[in-house]
């Protein structure tokens, strides 16, 4: 019996979803689906009941789940005690930020910190919100700037930030690329470079969404992983893509960075910021970089 296999047991029991608690741990259903057999298995018990459309617990499952509980949240309780008592020994503060922050949001704040704690050094990860929140978790960063998750693990505490405005990457020789605002309306018959949604759902969702909502259908002509590669790609006239204003400030030779005309709608959320760290631990270098953006989060929203 193994911890993960307790945490997949309690996340399906919380859940009753096997797709929504595999969203919630950042593993695949297939996965946790083993990992709920090899606890079963190891047990000689049927903890949970699947049909196509509904899970539910045994009786079994009910009397294990308040134990299984009591064993995690020990180990970690156990697990985040070391740690604080690792970290006072050390002054190292760990970031994680998602790329677009680390293009915008960290060269403004950092040196505000530094100059309230010179003696704070500091390591920056440079990452998407699923490869930033299991690293918050296991310890290996201490605050990470991310989208919001649609599921939070509740061992974490998410802060709203603010949402990150829209532009057009355009290539400069573009007609597009001498307007001043470019609409939805004006991309219709145009190629797009689109993130991958299954790491960068919040970016490939905002362009999708604002096509559909304005009644049409996006022309995806590439796919691509980091911002980087994308402007990268617009530079060499493989198309046009929608990214968030701070990724201007990567001043790519041939680009043109345009205002989007953003009618009202959902899609208008979708790049929304905030701040995460493990909750119930204790800091002193991350809880001073918590307050030093508490201060500076309104001028940081004016550039965003």
């Amino acid at each position: 019996m193994e911890l993960r296999q307790l945490r997949c047991f309690i996340a399906v029991a919380d859940t009753l979803h096997f797709g929504r608690a595999a969203q919630k741990l950042n593993i695949l259903p297939a996965s946790l689906g083993r990992h709920i057999k090899l606890l079963e298995d190891s047990l000689g018990s049927r903890l949970l009941t699947r049909t196509t459309r509904s899970v539910v617990l045994t009786q079994s499952g009910s009397e294990f789940l308040a134990a299984a509980r009591d064993i995690v949240e020990r180990a970690d309780k156990l697990e985040a005690s070391f740690r604080e008592s690792q970290r006072d020994k050390t002054s190292v503060l760990r970031i994680g930020a998602i790329d677009s922050a680390a293009v915008g949001l960290i060269p403004q704040i950092i040196p505000h910190f530094r100059e309230a704690y010179p003696g704070i050094d500091i390591q920056l990860l440079e990452q998407k919100t699923i490869r930033l929140l299991p690293r918050l978790l296991t310890g290996r960063l201490d605050v990470a700037i991310v989208r919001p998750p649609e599921v939070v693990d509740q061992r974490l505490m998410l802060k709203s930030l603010f949402h990150e405005t829209a532009v057009v990457a355009v290539p400069s020789s573009h007609p597009l690329a001498a307007k001043k605002k470019i609409s939805v309306e004006d991309m219709a018959d145009e190629p797009l470079i689109v993130p991958d949604k299954g790491s960068r759902p919040h970016s490939h969702d905002l362009t999708i969404k604002l096509f559909l909502e304005a009644g049409l259908s996006a022309r995806v002509a590439q796919i691509a992983e980091e911002k980087q590669t994308i402007v990268n790609l617009v530079s060499t006239g493989v198309g046009i893509a929608i990214v968030p204003r701070w990724i201007s400030r990567l001043a790519v030779d041939g680009v043109n960075f345009v205002s989007l005309d953003l009618p009202s709608g959902s899609a208008r959320t979708r790049l929304a910021l905030s701040v995460a760290w493990v909750r119930d631990t204790r800091d002193t270098a991350r809880d001073a970089f918590l307050e030093i953006l508490h201060q500076q989060t309104e001028q940081l929203a004016l550039t965003a």
